[in-house]
């Protein structure tokens, strides 16, 4: 069975989400990630939760072409989140849509009070078959696997995961042991891109970087090859990779061509590693 790629939102973020569909379907991509809650006040604003004649094409537009829904996003869990009436409707709408997962980032500084909401947003989610999946990133108030490993131990929920993102991953310094250390269980799906090596001087630019200027997989240098071979095999993948001083002169579609054709490099190269990996072990 081949492996699900998915074109995340933020890689074509001009795109309304029913053209995201298009644009996947005719880029090669058998999944898309759908941003139903905007995640700053200066992208674009839409009626995407609830039933909006905007939701009722995307629903059209995933019926003609077959691209389906690997998750959607962002659910932000902050002190003064309400859960079921601030994030369940998006989910209820992501439900709808046919969506796996719910991408979810903790905003608060209270790791207490994080850990029963987010227990919360996954019973509620459990009922609309949804799993959320928490990510941790440097300027956000989960920063780290360990810690997003630990709240998820503390909610206690079975559709709870982690969403490894190759940025987030390379910025807060994380390790392939870290991944090891943690059951395979966890690691549903992974978000893809690529960026220079270097981390950015300040949480601001590296802010920045994230939503804007990252690169194409294989066109940074990041291990993305190590990465993927760390990760459970053959889970599914998510191409994050906004790009917006190309997307000046590039349309959303090449840019959706370019970065499946650099996915695909990459998992053909873990599959390589892992095959020759299982030859030798077969020879010892």
């Amino acid at each position: 069975m081949s492996r699900a790629i998915s074109l995340s939102a933020l890689t074509a973020l001009e795109l309304a989400p029913p053209d995201l569909v298009s644009t996947a379907a005719a880029a090669g991509y058998s999944h898309v990630g759908l941003r139903l809650i905007a995640a700053t006040t200066t992208e674009p604003q839409r009626a995407t939760v609830g039933d909006t004649p905007m939701v009722r094409e995307t629903r059209a537009r995933l019926d003609a072409t077959g691209v389906r829904v690997l998750d959607i996003e962002v659910l932000r869990l902050k002190p003064d989140t309400r859960v079921a009436d601030d994030l369940l409707p998006a989910i209820e709408t992501g439900a709808r849509l046919g969506a796996r997962y719910a991408l979810v980032t903790g905003n608060d500084p209270d790791e207490a009070r994080l850990v029963d909401r987010f227990a919360e947003l996954c019973d509620l989610a459990a009922g609309c078959g949804v799993a959320p999946q928490l990510e941790f990133m440097s300027f956000s108030d989960l920063k780290t696997l360990p810690q997003a490993a630990r709240v998820i131990e503390r909610a206690g929920r079975d559709n709870a995961g982690i969403v490894v993102d190759a940025y987030h991953y390379s910025r807060t310094h994380c390790r392939l042991a870290d991944i090891a250390r943690l059951p395979s269980s966890l690691f549903r799906y992974a978000q893809l891109c690529d960026a220079p090596a270097a981390i950015p001087a300040t949480p601001e630019a590296t802010l920045a970087e994230a939503r804007a200027e990252r690169r194409f997989p294989g066109d940074g240098e990041l291990d993305l090859v190590s990465l993927v071979r760390a990760l459970p095999a053959g889970i599914p993948v998510a191409v994050e990779s906004p790009t917006q001083e190309l997307a000046k002169t590039v349309d959303a579609l090449e840019r959706a061509r370019r970065a499946i054709a650099g996915v695909q490099r990459v998992l053909a190269a873990a599959d390589r590693g892992r095959a020759v990996s299982r030859a030798g072990q077969e020879t010892m």
